[in-house]
C-alpha cells in the first residue's frame, strides 16, 4: 500500500498533533519517531516535502514516511548505478582500451605502420592524461613512429552525447562533461598558473594546448602569505570553431602554482589534441588526422591499457560524487547486459533487471542518466532502502559500503558528523540540487547494530533539512 502524501499544515490541529506524536493512522501511513520531532520541526518544511525510511540492516523498518513517494534523490542515484554495477559486473571488473592494426599490417624499417592505427574506446570513465601517454608509448617501443591516420572506434556506446551547458548553463565546468567512449580525464583542459616571482605576474598555461583555444585576461598578484585557494574567475567562451578561456581575480604570490580545470570543447576534440600533443613529444608524426569509425572484426591488438577495478573506480563515483564517471558506469551496464551502442535507455533497463532479480521495488522511479544530475530522476525511499538492505546481505558488501562517505572523516561528509559519537560511524551517500537535498547509506549504533538510512526532501526550501539529517545519524548511532 502506497504511504499516504500528508501535510501538517493542512490538517486539522488534533489530527496534525496525532500524526507527529506517533498515532497509527493506518498501516500506509506512519510518522517520525518521537525523538526526531524536534529536529524536524526545526526545518520549518511541511511533512510532505519528506520521505523517509529507516530500518536495521537485515532486520525490520524503524520509521517510515511517505516512503513510496517518488522523490528527486539528486547525487544519492549514483548509489543505484554503482550498487547495480558492482553486483552485476564483479569488483574485479575493469575498461580495456586498446590500440588495434589492420591484420597483417607491418612496420616497415622507417616504422611506419601500414594502414589506420585503431582506437577501440572501452568507455572507460577514469582514464587518464597519463594512461594514453602510456598507450603511446608502448607503441614506440614496439617500433611504430608514423601514423597514417588515427580511426577512433566509439561504438561501444551509441549516440550519447549532451550539451554541457543544458542542466544549469554552466558548459564549461567539468561536472557538466558529456560521456563519451573515449574520454581522457573527464575532456576538461587544465589551466596552470605560474608564479613568476620577479615580475609578479602570473604566467597562464593550457594543457592540453590546442589550436582553437586561448587564455585571454589575467590575474593580480598579491604579496603577503597564502590563506587559502585564490579566488579566480575563468569562464569560456566560444570563438569561431573555438573558444577563450577568460581569467580574472586575484591570487597571493606565496600560495604557488595552481590549477583549474575547464571544459573547453568537445570531447571529440580534447582527445584529439591531446593524442596529437603526446604523439608529438613522443617523436611520432600523423599523415593525415584523427576520424570516428569502426575496427575491423579481426585486428590485432598492439597495445592496451586496464583501468583500475570496478571496485576502485565506485569509490571514485560515490566519495566524491563524479557525475560523469556515474554516467559512463550506467553506460556500460547497459553495454554488457544489453549489447554495443549503450544509451542511458538501455543501462536503466539494465538496472531495472538486476534490481527485479534482487526483490527491489523500483515502481514509480525514473532512471534518466545514473549520476543525480537531473531534475527527472526519481527513485522512492522504500525502495532503496530495500536495495541497500540488498547490498548489506550480499558478499560484495564490504565493496560497496567502502564506496560511501565516511561521516567526518572523507568524501562528501568530511566536515559533517564530526562530533566524537559520530565520527567514523555512518557511511553516506549526499545529494544535493536546487530543490532537493537526500542523505542514504548505512549508520553504526552503539549497541554494534547497523541502521540502513534514506531521507529525500523535494522542497523549495530543501537545504534547511541538514540539521536535520544530521539528528538523524546521532540518533542512529546512540541507538
Amino acid at each position: 500500500m502506497r504511504d499516504a502524501v500528508i501535510d501538517p499544515q493542512r490538517l486539522g490541529a488534533g489530527l496534525a498533533a496525532c500524526l507527529l506524536a506517533g498515532v497509527s493512522l493506518g498501516a500506509g501511513a506512519q510518522a517520525l519517531p518521537p525523538e526526531l520531532q524536534k529536529a524536524w520541526k526545526a526545518t520549518r518544511l511541511p511533512l510532505s516535502a519528506l520521505s523517509l525510511e529507516i530500518r536495521e540492516a537485515g532486520g525490520p523498518v524503524i520509521a517510515r514516511v511517505q516512503a513510496d513517494e517518488p522523490r528527486n534523490p539528486a547525487s544519492v542515484m549514483k548509489t543505484v548505478t554503482t550498487w547495480t554495477a558492482l553486483s552485476a559486473l564483479g569488483p574485479d571488473y575493469v575498461w580495456r582500451t586498446r590500440f588495434l592494426s589492420d591484420p597483417g599490417a607491418r612496420v616497415d624499417d622507417q616504422g611506419t605502420l601500414k594502414g589506420p592505427l585503431y582506437v577501440q574506446a572501452a568507455g572507460d570513465p577514469w582514464f587518464r592524461q597519463e594512461d594514453l601517454w602510456n598507450m603511446l608509448r608502448e607503441l614506440r617501443l614496439r617500433g611504430v613512429k608514423n601514423l597514417s591516420e588515427v580511426v577512433v572506434d566509439r561504438g561501444r556506446f551509441g549516440d550519447v552525447a549532451i550539451d554541457p551547458g543544458d542542466f544549469d548553463d554552466a558548459p564549461d565546468r567539468p561536472y557538466n562533461a558529456s560521456p563519451d567512449a573515449m574520454m581522457v580525464g573527464f575532456g576538461a583542459t587544465r589551466v596552470v598558473f605560474l608564479p613568476d616571482a620577479r615580475s609578479h605576474q602570473w604566467i597562464p598555461l593550457l594543457d592540453p594546448p590546442a589550436r582553437d583555444v586561448r587564455v585571454e585576461g589575467g590575474l593580480e598578484w598579491l604579496n603577503g602569505t597564502c590563506k587559502g585557494s585564490p579566488a579566480v574567475a575563468a569562464d569560456v567562451r566560444p570563438e569561431g570553431s573555438g573558444a577563450v578561456i577568460h581569467v580574472s581575480g586575484k591570487a597571493v604570490g606565496d600560495c604557488g602554482e595552481f590549477s583549474v580545470y575547464r571544459l573547453a570543447g568537445k570531447q571529440g576534440d580534447h582527445f584529439e589534441a591531446l593524442f596529437r600533443l603526446l604523439w608529438r613529444e613522443l617523436g611520432g608524426t600523423l599523415a593525415r588526422g584523427v576520424r570516428d569509425g569502426r575496427a575491423p572484426a579481426r585486428a590485432v591488438p598492439l597495445a592496451w591499457h586496464d583501468s583500475p577495478s570496478l571496485s576502485d573506480v565506485i569509490r571514485q563515483i560515490n566519495k566524491h560524487s563524479n557525475n560523469v564517471m556515474a554516467r559512463m558506469t550506467l553506460l556500460t551496464l547497459g553495454a554488457e547486459l544489453n549489447g554495443p551502442g549503450a544509451t542511458p535507455d538501455s543501462g536503466a533497463r539494465a538496472v531495472r533487471q538486476i534490481l527485479k532479480n534482487q526483490g527491489v521495488d523500483t515502481t514509480g522511479w525514473v532512471l534518466d542518466n545514473g549520476s543525480g544530475l537531473s531534475r527527472q530522476g526519481r527513485i522512492t525511499a522504500r525502495g532503496l532502502a530495500q536495495m541497500l538492505d540488498a547490498a548489506w546481505r550480499s558478499p560484495l558488501m564490504p565493496e560497496f559500503v567502502s564506496s560511501l562517505a565516511i561521516s567526518g572523516v572523507d568524501g562528501t561528509v568530511r566536515r559533517r558528523l564530526r562530533a566524537e559519537d559520530t565520527r567514523g560511524q555512518a557511511h553516506l551517500k549526499t545529494g544535493t540540487l536546487r530543490d532537493s537535498r537526500a542523505l542514504a547509506g548505512y549508520v553504526r549504533g552503539a549497541s554494534g547494530k547497523r541502521y540502513i538510512l534514506v531521507s529525500l526532501v523535494n522542497d523549495p526550501g530543501a537545504a534547511a533539512v541538514r540539521p536535520f539529517d544530521d539528528a538523524v545519524v546521532e540518533w542512529l548511532a546512540a541507538r
